[in-house]
């Protein structure tokens, strides 16, 4: 046999051997991966490739210790589900580096990390300020995870007592200029509807490279020709706004007002506006 037609037969097994051990092995992002992983990978990649160029003179051989480094692994993955001192011995542990917004200088030196890599850290995390941060954790794989401060915290609608609508995973209806029509039908969306929007809109099928539906049946398309700007309203904003500023309007005349039974029924008017804005604001605020 030609030795180029033994490099391509043994590459391609090889190819086919590596890519049914990754999926053995598991979904693991690169950026996730513990120290423990990142070095049975990286054996078994250069096992792999020794292999191939067939540098390695005994396959069989080679084969068996390739099969050790891919099913040992496993094996101590799946025991360390079921013990806690075992994972840990693989993946380590989690090291606190802030605590009740104090820097753990001592943990710093145990994990052999500078401030100016704290600083890192915490910058890759959009906190440019350690006076932010109320808790701090270094994982395993090296990701800095944090807690802010209670009052540093962006302001969320369970803060604020609101009631929120569930979000749906927004269905594309348009790709590459063609229309979707399986995506249309579980929206129980009609042809017509489609053409409709785009007519409003001004642009034709053809130019649409992608057109999306999000849960409150809201049509966003992006075009092939970047130089045409499309103008987003947001109906719901803008309803929302209205019922806003008339419900001040009304609370400005009532207290504006010298005639009681005028103030009164401003008064009423501003506070039923006010309790429809309340019930609204869930649909109108997404």
């Amino acid at each position: 046999m030609p030795v180029w037609v033994d490099g391509l037969l043994r590459s391609l097994g090889l190819f086919l051997l590596v890519f049914a051990a990754i999926r053995i092995l598991g979904k693991k992002h690169p950026v996730a991966t513990s120290p423990f992983h990142f070095v049975v990978y990286s054996v078994v990649a250069v096992m792999t490739a020794l292999l191939a160029v067939n540098i390695i003179p005994n396959f069989d051989f080679a084969l068996a210790a390739l099969a050790t480094w891919v099913f040992l692994p496993l094996l101590l993955d799946y025991l360390a589900l079921h013990s806690k001192a075992l994972y840990q011995l693989l993946h380590g542990k989690e090291t606190i580096i802030i605590k009740q917004g104090k820097v753990m200088e001592e943990n710093l030196k145990q994990v052999r990390l500078s401030g100016e890599g704290l600083l890192k850290g915490l910058r890759a995390k959009n906190v440019f300020s350690v006076a932010d941060v109320e808790f701090a954790v270094l994982e395993t794989s090296g990701e800095l995870s944090l807690l802010l401060k209670a009052d540093k915290r962006p302001v969320a609608p369970h803060d604020l007592e609101w009631k929120v609508m569930p979000q749906l995973e927004p269905q594309t209806v348009i790709l590459d200029g063609n229309i979707l029509h399986d995506s249309l039908r579980r929206l129980g969306l009609t042809l017509q509807w489609l053409q409709t929007q785009l007519e409003c809109s001004g642009v034709s099928l053809e130019n649409v490279f992608l057109g999306q539906v999000n849960s409150a049946g809201e049509l966003y398309v992006d075009l092939f020709d970047d130089l045409i700007q499309l103008p987003n309203p947001s109906v719901r904003e803008m309803v929302f706004a209205s019922l806003q500023q008339a419900q001040a309007e009304l609370l400005k005349y009532s207290l504006s007002t010298e005639d009681p039974q005028s103030k009164k029924q401003f008064a009423d008017d501003s506070t039923k506006v006010q309790q429809v804005v309340e019930k609204l604001r869930p649909h109108l605020l997404r």
